[in-house]
């Protein structure tokens, strides 16, 4: 279930003019009809911070702006999804990421411009209309002076925009300080993000807030897949910069694929087939991260069925993805809380992770296990299906891998690597289709502005599988 880009015939500055009201701070008459928190709106929807009332349970205690709209059900589901599981056990702090279904009927203000600059990105970076994400920095202390015992909160960024790096930093230099100074410190940090540029794919972008200025660049369609334009972190001109990004979106994919990465190709293609799958992970920031760099494991195709970073027994979607009466959806779901183990014991492909963390030694390799071994709460970790991949085993990617934490390789080269290695995996099976579909084009000399535009020939699929014997895959990836 996946989406290639099509490149659309305009230019970059097409974008940049459509930018131009948010971009022109002052004096300029298209900035006449922007209203305030408008530059905020093209980034975040609205902040929330989610307490604990002992009567109430989970409740959200602000919401900024104040005129920022939220349905019951959409502040449920925030209430619930901001926490950890009780069972997770997470003391301290901990950053994890979520999505949900906007509430159906509706209206998006402002919704014209960002659309404008949707235009420029990569399609796996497109926004859904139809989805939130929200982005959790959850802390957690003990502290007497309270009934319960703990402080429990957690600051929530919401946003229409899948930016995971970016949003995660923030998080990082805002939280610790907000639970320190509350309210009056939640509606600075606001206000800087009301002066923050639009978000224009292809521009270098400097990002005040709170006295750090994060420099970073969204990519555009344009950009060669696989790579990723440095952002320079000091030079003499902008030695104010306190941090560059270097990437908006991407998850540190090793990390999260290390508990598994002797089935990586099998993972792989269970994505691209969109097969239902469930991660069943120790903690939120576990279950995100593994099911964020699933969904990018085919880029630069876009993941068309819906995907839960993190998803909970109070979803309201719950009844939904864990009904026994018809086959699993085509979703991708994290979770923490045991009871998924029964629940969704039906499903087809389950991968049980334990901690990630800085792979230190070479991880054993674990062979895939039958479902029928998933019976108790404390399964080991694996890929629990009884999936059989199309593809030949690929050795060298693992021992490629192996031989980096052997050696003591970055974990940062390792993903480079791995990012690498899909991207060749995903432009092998796709480059045979769009050789095809070239194939039924017109030809140039058939286009004129003097005759009706010509007629593209009939898409066969029977004639297309014929192609794939000399023209397939094969030819560009030695394990099709």
């Amino acid at each position: 279930m996946s989406l290639r880009e099509r490149s659309p015939g305009r230019t970059a500055e097409d974008g940049e003019d459509a930018a131009g009201a948010l971009a022109e701070p002052d004096g300029s008459d298209r900035c006449l009809s922007l209203l305030p928190w408008d530059r905020f709106s093209a980034w975040l929807h609205c902040v929330c911070v989610v307490g604990f009332d002992l009567e109430l349970g989970q409740a959200v205690e602000v919401i900024y702006p104040p005129h920022s709209k939220l349905t019951d059900k959409e502040k449920t589901n925030i209430c619930y999804l901001s926490f950890p599981d009780s069972n997770s056990g997470c003391l301290g702090d901990t950053q994890f990421c979520f999505r949900f279904r906007q509430s159906p009927g509706r209206k998006v203000s402002f919704c014209c411009f960002l659309d404008q600059l949707d235009r420029d990105l990569p399609v796996y970076l497109k926004k859904d209309p139809a989805y939130y994400y929200g982005y959790v920095y959850f802390r957690q202390v003990r502290d007497k002076s309270l009934k319960r015992g703990y402080f429990q909160k957690s600051l929530v960024l919401i946003s229409k925009l899948p930016y995971v790096h970016l949003f995660r930093t923030m998080l990082k230099q805002i939280a610790p300080e907000y639970f320190e100074k509350s309210e009056a410190f939640l509606e600075a940090v606001c206000s800087d993000v009301d002066r923050w540029p639009p978000p224009i794919p292809g521009k270098i972008l400097h990002l005040p807030v709170m006295g750090i200025i994060m420099k970073l660049r969204i990519p555009t369609y344009r950009d060669k897949p696989g790579t990723t334009p440095v952002v320079q972190n000091m030079h003499q001109a902008d030695a104010q910069i306190s941090m560059a990004l270097p990437t908006v979106h991407e998850v540190d994919l090793f990390r999260c694929f290390c508990p598994v990465f002797f089935h990586i190709q099998m993972l792989w293609e269970l994505v691209l087939l969109g097969e239902p799958l469930v991660v069943m992970a120790p903690s939120p920031s576990e279950s995100s991260e593994t099911v964020l760099a699933l969904v990018s494991c085919i880029s630069p195709l876009k993941y068309c069925s819906d995907f839960r970073p993190y998803f909970t027994i109070h979803d309201s979607e719950f009844k939904e993805y864990t009904t026994r009466t018809q086959a699993p959806p085509s979703v991708i779901l994290g979770v923490t809380n045991p009871f998924f183990a029964k629940t969704l014991q039906h499903w087809p492909h389950i991968i049980r992770i334990g901690d990630l963390k800085l792979p230190g030694e070479v991880p054993k390799q674990v062979k895939v296990k039958k479902l029928k071994n998933l019976k108790t709460l404390d399964s080991k970790p694996g890929v629990y299906t009884s999936y059989k991949p199309y593809l030949n085993k690929d050795e060298e990617i693992v021992k490629q891998l192996q031989k980096g934490v052997q050696q003591k390789r970055p974990t940062e080269a390792q993903s480079v690597i791995l990012r690498r290695y899909f991207l060749e995996l995903t432009e092998s099976f796709i480059i045979p289709l769009e050789r095809y579909v070239a194939s039924l084009m017109p030809l140039q000399k058939c286009i004129s502005p003097w005759k009706s535009p010509p007629q593209l020939r009939q898409f066969s699929q029977d004639d297309f599988m014929k192609t794939l014997e000399k023209a397939g895959p094969q030819l560009t990836s030695g394990i099709f």
